[in-house]
């Protein structure tokens, strides 16, 4: 046990040494470009809004089971995504109760509502010091983790554009100048300049200054990634570990379908166009998450009701798509945050008792 406090109390004392040496403009883009972010985004999305109006289509159109459902369903996309992370875990030799690591994805995503990004350090520091585990190998594994969400999401990507490419395209052709924009875009003989600038220019720097400090230190942080990542194709589990990750993810869309239910035109959308219509919306609002802000308030919204601007339904006006994307992330946000008041309360118990977890979560 001394050891063991030792041991965290040098980690305390390692990562504050490297705090104190960060620059106060990398705290800067850490933390307040999201909140500016966020902040702006909101302030635009509520531009114009009848906040009354908004009250009152809420209160007279909302069914709150559906929205209750909902959020039961978000529960379960955490759970699986501890589930998901205990075989990665294992397969580098850290063994974390399941209870510990459900507590990691809930104080995660609390973490993130405050400061952004912030709670994947968390859970990785939470999980190590638990464990006594190496911090680098918990995080190696976390950012795996997070890749193969990224990787998910392309593929999201590529699904809905072969499902919904034709209401996509009709869109565009409906609005002449976003097409005519996108087009002279993806045509511009400047964009594959600067691409190609760009790939020569990091070729160039690696050829150049193989040995120089940022650049191994790039390098180093990209193997280290694909190392956590190349885990999966070789550790005990993958095939559950796949089940898990349709499981998360079948979470979050099942999620969003299901809210679509609590209001009567949303409900129209998924009648009339089916699961597509909610497909479109579930992919916009996936790539808004990489947008940095505080747990995805802002870009989230904005991603629905443009998804929401694609089908068009007597009386879904822009307030009433507004209502129904404030009122599920409202939910959602309030939820992380109750979730995140549970998480901490169990860690203080569990310091009170000096115990990682219940014994009967140790023999999960």
């Amino acid at each position: 046990m001394t050891n063991q406090k030792q041991t965290d109390g040098s980690r305390t004392e390692a990562a504050t040494a490297t705090r104190k040496r960060e620059p106060w403009w990398r705290y800067l883009l850490k933390y307040g470009v999201p909140l500016v972010i966020t902040v702006g985004l909101c302030y635009l999305l509520f531009t114009g809004v009848d906040f009354n109006e908004m009250a009152a289509i809420i209160r007279d159109n909302c069914n709150y089971w559906w929205i209750l459902l909902a959020l039961v369903i978000s529960i379960f996309s955490h759970i699986f995504r501890a589930m998901r992370w205990r075989i990665q875990l294992r397969a580098v030799g850290v063994r974390p109760p399941l209870f510990n690591l459900v507590l990691s994805i809930f104080g995660c995503y609390a973490v993130n509502l405050v400061l952004p990004r912030l709670g994947e350090l968390w859970r990785t520091g939470y999980i190590a010091q638990r464990q006594d585990a190496p911090f680098s190998t918990v995080f190696g594994s976390m950012v795996a983790d997070r890749l193969a969400d990224t990787l998910t999401v392309l593929l999201l990507c590529g699904i809905t554009f072969l499902a919904a490419g034709h209401q996509l395209h009709t869109y565009l052709m409906q609005n002449t100048e976003s097409y005519e924009k996108l087009v002279d875009l993806m045509l511009s003989p400047w964009l594959w300049v600067a691409v190609a600038a760009v790939i020569a220019a990091i070729v160039v720097i690696q050829i150049r200054f193989p040995h120089n400090r940022v650049v191994m230190k790039v390098k180093s942080f990209l193997t280290g990634i694909w190392q956590g990542f190349a885990v999966v194709a070789t550790m005990p589990g993958r095939g559950r570990w796949l089940l898990l990750t349709v499981a998360i993810w079948g979470c979050y869309f099942t999620q969003l379908y299901v809210a679509f239910f609590s209001f009567p035109l949303t409900a129209d959308v998924v009648h009339t166009y089916g699961a597509t219509a909610v497909l479109v919306c579930f992919m916009f609002s996936s790539l808004s998450m990489g947008v940095p802000s505080n747990g995805g308030i802002g870009p989230w919204q904005w991603a629905v009701i443009f998804g929401l601007s694609l089908y068009a339904v007597p009386g879904l006006t822009k307030g009433y798509a507004t209502s129904f994307a404030n009122l599920v992330m409202g939910s959602q946000t309030l939820l992380l945050i109750l979730l995140g008041i549970f998480t901490f309360i169990c860690i203080a118990v569990q310091k009170r008792h000096g115990s990682a977890a219940t014994p009967q979560l140790h023999k999960q």
